[in-house]
């Protein structure tokens, strides 16, 4: 795989399953160069012989839902304004047709249980701000008075004067006349305008200085239930609640689900048929910020105002994969459990769990039918399939990747390497054709409560065809492996995570006769970042380094990131000497490896200062640098960021690494 195949890394939505059984919709995006953006359309699979078929013609349809019935499919795709709207349009044919027209966008939907409505969540912004008024620019706007700690969000940007409200509307009829826009009259005048609605009028549920996600209807559909943190300390913790509305009254009171004093931070709430209700949750413990390696756990509510109870075991099971929901069934509840790499479908009853769909794979989302539980999942060599269970065992449909696997794909050994403390470390080494001696890379993932996982990744197949070797793991302080695991660096980072990366390091060099343990290098983003840094001011064993969107200095972070007002205290504490002791920036004198550091002016996650003041360090105390910054971009880049800027970062890492460390494929 070379840098330009990223346009071939197509990804699946979760799947809409149709109430028989016989198909799923399914969300199919991927890179365009030509577009500069991610691009897509909606594709129904049938889940008897995975036959497909491209369903709408939009530039980026996704996150489909069906109504009960399975007549009709409900969508997000952006409007003229680039503000993504609601679109209803039948399953069997027809034109797309506008369901929502929020001048803010619409962020999450449900459908009710009738199937004749939507709920919604939509930003609603002040007037004057983020351009909801014409001619204002912004530079123009109101000055922003901050006084809360959740000022910014990566991605977003600013979020002074601007809240996610919850709203129902009908769904729009199919078969009216189309809207069509009034013509100029020879008297019309600038008062002038077309009050014909684009779509349906919604009603507003919510109001006051509080946001709310993750909609749904309960089962009688007269309510809304949504995730809202409305208690007096919301900006300096973070728990959260489940509140409940009245679907057809406006701005109404809402009635509490689930209190904060729970003290849970709550990720999704779903009713069910018995008038109770499930989560996915995590304890932030007395502080409401103890997060730290917290594992995401499946709840019961049995009514309103009850006391959550544990399904899940907090020390062992996570559920908290990005993607991650609960579809409620007849019997328990299906989730996504992640585990030493991979993401397995579980059926979880009150009795326990038991695996669906599971193996070398990645559960990205799932659904049910008659008879039929629907997965998409990521392999080691597709970001995206159409998997199914039924009485023929599980299936793999579709062939997404197909183009993928024909620009050539390196297949990686899976280790479990004993470290210096006895400690297991488990992760992959990617080797190049030929003999050899392999120079190496180490990539350290982000998070840190992350994982590398077995899903094709395109940052170790573009080095592995540049005729790098590739060595990665997941180090104490990952998700996957346990919250003992997971917690083990909380104020103490850099300390036996960088241990196990080096460990994991030396025993794949030993387990492997082909690579050149002469000639490494090593890089990492966001947490990986931190730990390339803090690795390069202890070892000097590196002929290079990349520092990519890191977390570089803790005391900083603290007034700059959008999670730097909770991040930096749990992990490295507040004490000023602990931690600096656990910062790469206090400790950048000792580094003398040549390092490219690589950053995005609108990222807000780890805000550009940190690139800025260690390459400003570097370049002071003479060591070889250069500063490499993406405008536009924001945290995200290498996964979602402009398929261009994508392509232009992978020609400048491969130009690194072939000044550093030359290969007969990458030699400059």
């Amino acid at each position: 795989m070379r840098a330009e195949d990223i346009e071939r890394l197509v990804s699946l939505s979760r799947p809409a399953v149709h109430p028989s059984g016989a198909s799923a919709i399914v969300a199919v995006s991927r890179p365009s160069l030509r577009a500069n953006r991610n691009v897509g359309q909606l594709w129904r699979v049938s889940l008897d012989d995975g036959a497909r078929t491209r369903i709408t013609g939009g530039t980026a349809d996704r996150d489909p839902q069906l109504t009960p019935d399975g007549g009709t499919v409900v969508f997000l795709r952006d409007d003229a304004d680039g503000k993504a709207q609601a679109w209803a349009m039948r399953v069997d044919g027809g034109e797309p047709v506008q369901a929502t027209a929020e001048p803010g966008g619409v962020r999450e939907v449900a459908i009710s249980p009738e199937g004749d409505r939507i709920a919604f969540t939509a930003t609603v912004v002040e007037p004057g701000r983020y351009g909801s008024v014409e001619g204002v620019s912004p530079a123009q706007e109101p000055a922003r008075l901050i006084t809360r700690n959740r000022s910014l969000a990566n991605g977003v940007g600013s979020l002074v004067g601007r809240r996610t409200h919850l709203f129902v509307a009908p769904l729009p009829d199919l078969d009216a006349e189309p809207r069509y826009d009034r013509a100029a009259h020879p008297h019309d005048d600038e008062r002038t305008h077309d009050d014909e609605p684009r779509a349906p009028r919604a009603i507003r549920l919510s109001h006051g200085d509080f946001d709310h996600a993750s909609p749904a209807f309960t089962t009688d559909g007269r309510r809304v239930i949504a995730i809202s943190a409305r208690h007096d300390t919301r900006d300096d913790d973070l728990r959260s609640a489940v509140v409940e509305l009245e679907a057809d009254v406006a701005e109404g009171e809402p009635h509490i689900v689930v209190s904060s004093r729970a003290d849970l931070s709550i990720a999704e709430a779903k009713p069910t048929p018995d008038g109770g209700y499930v989560l996915l949750a995590q304890h932030v413990g007395e502080s409401g910020r103890d997060f730290v390696a917290r594992h995401t756990q499946l709840f019961v509510v049995e009514h309103a105002g009850a006391h959550p109870e544990e399904v899940t075991d907090g020390e062992r099971v996570d559920l908290g994969e990005v993607g991650s929901h609960a579809t409620v069934v007849d019997d328990g509840v299906l989730v996504q459990e992640r585990r030493r790499g991979r993401v397995r479908l579980v059926h979880v009853t009150g009795g326990g769990s038991r695996e669906l769909i599971g193996g070398d794979l990645e559960v990205l989302g799932h659904g049910v039918g008659e008879g039929r539980t629907v997965a998409t999942v990521a392999t080691p060599t597709s970001l995206g399939e159409v998997a199914v269970l039924d009485d023929r065992g599980v299936t793999v449909l579709t062939d997404f990747g197909a183009p993928l696997a024909e620009a050539g794909l390196v297949q990686p050994h899976e280790h479990e390497i004993v470290g210096r403390d006895g400690t297991k470390v488990h992760g992959w080494v990617w080797v190049p054709e030929g003999e050899g001696p392999h120079p190496v890379l180490l990539n350290i993932h982000g998070g840190p409560f992350a994982q590398y996982g077995v899903h094709v990744f395109d940052e170790a197949q573009v080095a592995v065809a540049a005729g790098y070797a590739v060595v990665q793991c997941n180090p104490r302080g990952s998700a996957g492996y346990g919250r003992e695991h997971g917690a083990a660096i909380r104020q103490r980072m850099g300390t036996v995570d960088m241990h196990d990366v080096l460990d994991f390091l030396d025993g794949a060099l030993d387990a492997h006769d082909e690579l050149d343990r002469e000639r490494l290098g090593i890089m990492g983003g966001s947490y990986g970042g931190y730990l390339t840094a803090w690795t390069i001011a202890h070892d000097e064993r590196f002929a290079a380094a990349i520092v990519e969107r890191g977390f570089l200095d803790p005391e900083s972070f603290a007034g700059t990131s959008d999670i730097g007002w909770f991040f930096g205290g749990e992990y490295t504490g507040t004490d000023p000497e602990l931690v600096r002791a656990q910062s790469p920036m206090a400790h950048v004198d000792r580094v003398t490896t040549p390092t490219l550091v690589v950053h995005s002016e609108q990222d807000w996650r780890c805000p550009p200062e940190q690139a800025q003041r260690y390459f400003a360090a570097l370049k002071r105390q003479g060591v070889e640098t250069a500063l490499l910054l993406f405008p536009g971009e924001d945290h995200e880049l290498t996964r979602s960021g402009q398929p261009r800027h994508r392509l232009e970062r992978f020609e400048h890492v491969l130009a690194w690494w072939a000044k550093h460390l030359p290969t007969a494929q990458n030699h400059g």
